[in-house]
This record gives structure tokens, sequence and C-alpha cells, in this order.
């Protein structure tokens, strides 16, 4: 799973690298948790950045509570689970991060683990969003992060990865016309392991209300 990640880099740097207006801002993140506002590019005639509530809230679910329980998706079942099969067709999205953070089993502790890519760049991770609506008329609209395999870095860590998208699989992943399955599952195979990298960090990560660059020191 995918349960806490960074998001460090000014919002005009997310946007020269994912080629989008840096319209909407955002202070460095070091310990982005699940229920709070996400960074993310949807499409609607152009890709566009946006904020998501992170924990899906299908438009049908009776109460917003079960976004707590949905922050993850794993990529073998999206075309096969109610829940996601209409998202997939018709309503992605890319998460943006800098980093991420899984626990390592070790003597008996778990060591939270810093991943990132190797020259610190931004990514994007694969995502499904959906808009629901309560009874008196709010409205949320919140994601889910999508899991795949772990590569060779991750896979000593943890046994599952989020799916981050390579440049070519984003526009693909964003592309409204596109809604065949068996083209975008391929997408969220896991990243190279050659580009990617992953070191520990500050157990203060473990209290999702930490927050600050000490985390990852």
């Amino acid at each position: 799973m995918c349960g806490r990640f960074t998001l460090t880099i000014s919002i005009d740097s997310v946007a020269k690298t994912f080629g989008v207006a840096p319209t909407i801002e955002a202070a460095p993140r070091y310990n982005v948790a699940p229920t709070q506002e996400v960074v993310s590019i949807l499409r609607n005639g152009s890709a566009h950045l946006d904020w998501l509530q992170w924990g899906l809230i299908p438009s049908w679910a009776k109460d917003e509570s079960i976004g707590s329980k949905m922050i993850n998706a794993r990529a073998e079942t999206l075309a096969e689970k109610p829940s996601f099969k209409r998202l997939l067709r018709s309503k992605r999205c890319l998460v943006v991060a800098d980093g991420f953070y899984e626990w390592k089993k070790e003597n008996g502790a778990k060591t939270p683990m810093y991943i990132t890519l190797k020259d610190g760049s931004p990514f994007a991770f694969a995502g499904l969003w959906d808009l629901w609506q309560s009874s008196d008329g709010r409205q949320i609209r919140s994601c889910t992060l999508i899991t795949t395999e772990p590569n060779a870095v991750v896979a000593s860590i943890h046994n599952r990865m989020p799916a981050i998208l390579l440049p070519d699989a984003r526009e693909m992943w964003l592309d409204t016309v596109l809604q065949d399955e068996h083209a975008l599952l391929p997408l969220l195979a896991p990243y190279p392991a050659d580009e990617m990298t992953a070191r520990a960090v500050s157990r203060l990560v473990n209290n999702p209300k930490s927050e600050g660059a000490e985390l990852i020191a």
C-alpha cells in the first residue's frame, strides 16, 4: 500500500515538469496522509492542477467515512471491482509527489524508508477520482492511489508500491477518449528500479501530525 508521501518542491516546479499552468498554491509537505487534500492533475479539455481529497468516496456512498478505507486500489483488480471499473474508464487522475514512505520490518521494529527518484524530480502516482454529494448538498472530490507489484528497490521494504507513471504513460492515463482497460492496465507496471533510491529516515514520520524537513533528514 501507499499511505504517506511528500511534495516538497514548489508548484512552479511541478507545473514546469508536467506542462501545466501553476494555478494553485501549496506549501511544501513532508508527511501527506490519507483524508488530506493532495495536489492532482485532471483533464477537462486541457490538463490542469487541482485539489482532491485522498481517500475515495464513491458517488454512491451513503456517507464520507468510507474514504479512509479506500486510500489505495490494486492495479490487478481495477477492471473487476465495481467501485473502480467505472472510474478506470472515465475518471483517471495523477497525484503529484516527490517521494513516498514505506516501513521496513527489521529486528522486530519498523524502520521508515523514504523512496524517491535518484534525481529528486517530482513524479505522478496513477489515481482514480470521483465526485460525492452529501444529503445537505456538500460536494467532495476524492481519489485513490493505485498500487502495483514492487520493483527491486521497494521489494526489500514492502510487497506493494504505488503505480508511478512514466511520461508517455501519464499522457495516456489522462486521455479522456481512451477507455480501453487493455490499453490502460499495462501502464501500471512497477517503475524502473534503476531510477529509484531508498533510505532510512526519522521515526517522526510515524505520526501523521508531524510535518517538516526534519522528517526526511
